[in-house]
């Protein structure tokens, strides 16, 4: 299916978000949006994707 993720057009295979995460090889604590809505930790593995759904992952970075 085709999204975009992180405002780059994208080809990916996986049918949620948590499956998304995982095949862009994300891991650890990130902020996740769909079509500019949170979605919660405690729901990527139920929400599905759709083809043009706008991803957004945001992960914290240290320093100063």
């Amino acid at each position: 299916m085709k999204i975009v993720l992180n405002g780059e057009p994208r080809e990916v295979a996986a049918e949620t978000l948590a499956a998304l995460l995982d095949e862009c090889g994300y891991s650890g604590r990130v902020a996740t949006a769909v079509n500019e809505d949170f979605v919660p930790s405690s729901l990527r593995a139920g929400h599905r994707l759709n083809d043009g759904d706008r991803v957004e992952v945001l992960a914290p970075m240290q320093g100063g």
